[in-house]
């Protein structure tokens, strides 16, 4: 199926053994013969391994201080690496820091123990927030925007890095990058969302300097089925439903999860919206005490009618009628607009045509097996395939020229027609090297991807009245088509050697082969210069890192990373005659987590310093420039606590300086200026407060503020700073209400309650139009669990 064209992985192995054995020798006698916590083995459990502790139910929340004072010892004392059933009856932690995260890490590390900023947000907190898709998910976490542009939706920004600088996963598997292949995701079918900040290349692979976001399905559990329900509608007349059953069969060792979900929600401008469904079921099957089977299958759609944005448009042309608070700066591309706004009559205009189509549809197959060899021995490896075809038929452009004071409409068709197969193996080994407990995981790694674009090859356009413009149609289309075929074999070593009860060294080595084949012709099937085309890489990649256990609870930790990515993501958009060059990357990072009283607050701080070479940028329209460097230094704070039963406070704060370097062209230069989408400042806060009446209820708050950000590397148009809030309101019914249903709650919510108007994202490759954020916005919701 695969050849993997790497000769050294045995050297490379019994020099990583023998490195470990000199430091083990190294180390003071009395050292060495310290009491250790071993590494429990790994358990045969692997693909449910959400490995997170299912936080308590919010009725009955008396037991909360007993359950608390219960876990207080367990989480002050030192953990070894928690198998998977050990891992699930932990209690959760403030930040969420007691589960393990595979994106980070495939040696079973809790977030706490990995030498890396991770979060973990949970379905239950996505529920509690009112968390709808991956996007809004993305923006609670620590530093992170998203801005769901049509052309690149679930677009996310951290650290200084954007889209596909950034990995998306999908059960820890990348499926290509980011610009071609997110699309906007409901979360009903998500068991938790992990998020690696930093970059990503040793778990993932060929990958960026952002990090990466890992989406995991819901997985099945052993035990009693449990079922769930959930309906939503808001004020935009959106509407959301879900169900969602899992547990054990009848079968001896059968255990299953099955999840459907379905939505409509609707943009705040005329005639948009998007509608998904999501359908996702396992099966795991227990054969014995060492083998367990498993198999899954998702089919994903969603389809929409897209909102591209509003125009800038010319201050002295607005007139009374041109906003603050939104834009600013001075803009010129089609011709020269002078000071620039966003008119107060274009908030809900939509310039796209009336047959404007944006479609996806996906499936995914995956299957496998874990196998304990020995009691410290266990093989584990799945295999899959993914397919998907997705459609962009859409009036793409909005450019207001001040010529005619009109608006330049231009379309835009791209189609893709996606197929992805490929294994994961990893073999782990549970030793004791020289008296010191030590985990080694090995992994092989193989994946084909089949690419097939066929594109607009002539682009209608027209002019129309900024104010109530006729929509019209998209007109005469003629296609031309591009292929890209990428293989990718890879061989990695992660390695935890615990040199005492509280300080681990951890590490790893990636190497793998990419190799990209690329092809395009014209509308009359002629080939363009330059092709076909064939290109190699041979990337290494790793990280450096420890942990050190000060006190109980308190953790230190520091990490050196390397990644590497092909360059601008070459599948379509580089040149043939433009170099294609391995973009690489590397990070120092130093931070401390800290849980304490009682398990009831915690904390953690990162600090970090990325580079970035030979990084590609947009450069308008569908072009891309050489930007040379990319410099980001920042820091991250996070913390949450609930001081008093009633009461629970948490917040977050990030700030980045992202700097380009050597970003020369002709006719000028980039260099210091700040990549698109960067805030400085990102900073969410929240508070809530429960009233244990018969019927609980709980208030609450979420407030985010977003610093000043550029829509282009050219930094002349503004995206202004904005705070907007969210405000809540849920009522738990008992069960003496209603017998059959263990868990029932509805809830009130007011999203952006100030009805703040604001620029939420900009696309550089459409520089002339700016995505607004929603208005104020009313939503019921009720959810039942039984």
């Amino acid at each position: 199926m695969f050849s993997i064209r790497i000769v050294r992985p045995r050297r490379v192995l019994l020099a990583s053994a023998a490195l470990t054995s000199l430091a083990a020798v190294d180390l003071s006698g009395a050292m060495a013969q310290q009491v250790r916590d071993p590494l429990p083995p790994i358990e045969v459990s692997p693909v449910e391994s959400r490995k997170q502790a299912r936080p308590a139910g919010r009725e009955g929340q008396s037991p909360r201080r007993a359950a608390a004072r219960r876990s207080a010892t367990a989480a002050a004392a030192p953990k070894p690496v928690a198998p998977v059933a050990a891992a699930q009856t932990q209690a959760q932690t403030p930040l969420n820091s007691n589960v393990v995260a595979e994106s980070a890490s495939r040696l079973g590390l809790t977030v706490r123990e990995t030498p890396a900023t991770v979060e973990v947000i949970s379905a239950e907190t996505m529920r509690e927030q009112g968390y709808r898709t991956v996007s809004e998910v993305a923006q609670g976490a620590v530093g992170v925007t998203s801005g769901d542009n049509p052309a690149e939706p679930a677009a996310f920004s951290m650290r200084g890095f954007t889209n596909s600088q950034i990995n998306t996963l999908y059960n820890g598997i990348k499926i290509g990058p980011q610009n071609m292949t997110s699309r906007i995701t409901d979360t009903a079918n998500l068991e938790a969302v992990e998020v690696l900040k930093g970059p990503a290349s040793l778990i993932s692979g060929e990958g960026a300097a952002g990090g990466a976001i890992n989406f995991v399905t819901k997985q099945p559990h052993t035990g009693p089925i449990r079922n769930e329900a959930d309906f939503s509608w808001d004020s935009l007349n959106s509407f959301r439903a879900h169900y969602g059953s899992g547990g054990s069969t009848n079968v001896q060792g059968l255990d299953y999860r099955f999840d459907i979900s379905r939505s409509s929600l609707n943009g705040f401008a005329d005639d948009t919206n998007t509608r998904t469904l999501d359908v996702s079921g396992q099966l795991n099957y227990r054969i014995s005490d060492s083998l367990k089977i498993w198999g899954a299958i998702e089919y994903r759609e969603d389809r929409s009618k897209a909102y591209w944005g509003a125009p800038l448009v010319p201050v002295a042309f607005s007139g009374s009628h041109a906003t603050t608070g939104i834009v600013s700066g001075n803009y010129s591309n089609r011709t020269d607009l002078g000071a620039v706004t966003i008119d107060d009559r274009t908030f809900n205009t939509n310039y796209n045509v009336l047959d404007n189509r944006n479609v996806a549809q996906e499936v995914w197959l995956r299957g496998g097996f874990e196998l304990k060899l020995a009691p410290d021995l266990t093989l584990k490896s799945q295999a899959y395939g993914y397919g998907a075809e997705r459609t962009w038929f859409n009036n793409e452009i909005e450019a207001f020229d001040s010529t005619n004071n009109q608006v330049y409409r231009e379309r835009f068709y791209v189609a893709h027609s996606q197929r992805l197969v490929g294994n994961i193996t990893d073999l782990t080994w549970d030793a004791n090297i020289a008296g010191f407990d030590n985990r080694l995981v090995t992994t092989l790694s193989s994946s084909y991807l089949d690419f097939v674009r066929p594109g607009a090859a002539n682009f209608p356009w027209d002019y129309v009245p900024l104010v109530g413009p006729p929509r019209g149609y998209y007109g005469l289309l003629t296609t031309k088509l591009q292929t890209a075929r990428i293989d990718n074999e890879a061989l990695s070593f992660e390695d935890r050697l615990k040199l005492t009860r509280t300080f681990a060294l951890i590490g790893g080595l990636r190497v793998e082969h990419i190799g990209l084949d690329r092809n395009s012709t014209d509308q009359f099937g002629l080939q363009n210069a330059g092709f076909p085309f064939t290109k190699d890489w041979a990337p290494v990649t790793g990280r450096i890192g420890y942990t050190w256990e000060a006190v109980p609870g308190l953790t230190f930790f520091s990490q050196y990373a390397t990644g590497a990515d092909v360059a601008a993501n070459t599948s379509f958009l580089l040149l043939p005659t433009q170099p294609l060059d391995l973009t690489t990357s590397r990070t120092y990072e130093t931070g401390v987590k800290h849980l304490f009283w009682d398990n009831r607050a915690e904390w953690s701080f990162s600090a970090y310093d990325i580079l970035r070479k030979n990084v590609y940028a947009a450069a308008g329209g569908m072009a891309l420039n050489i930007a040379g460097k990319q410099e980001s230094k920042g820091v991250e704070l996070a913390a949450s606590v609930r001081p008093i039963e009633p009461l629970r406070l948490w917040g977050n704060v990030a700030y980045v300086d992202a700097r380009y370097a050597d970003y020369n062209f002709v006719g000028g230069s980039f260099s210091g200026n700040t990549p698109p989408n960067v805030p400085r400042i990102v900073a969410n806060a929240g508070a809530s407060w429960r009233f244990f009446t018969p019927w609980p209820v709980e208030l609450g708050i979420t407030g985010r503020h977003v610093g000043d950000r550029y829509n282009t590397d050219a930094n002349v148009v503004t995206m202004k700073a904005y705070t907007v809030a969210d405000v809540h309101a849920f009522v738990d019914i008992p069960k003496t209400v209603f017998n059959a249903v263990d868990q029932a709650r509805l809830t009130f919510r007011v999203r952006n309650i100030a009805d703040k108007r604001y620029a939420i994202w900009g696309d550089p490759f459409y520089p002339d139009q700016i995505l607004l954020g929603a208005p104020r916005t009313y939503e019921l919701s009720a959810a039942f669990k039984w």
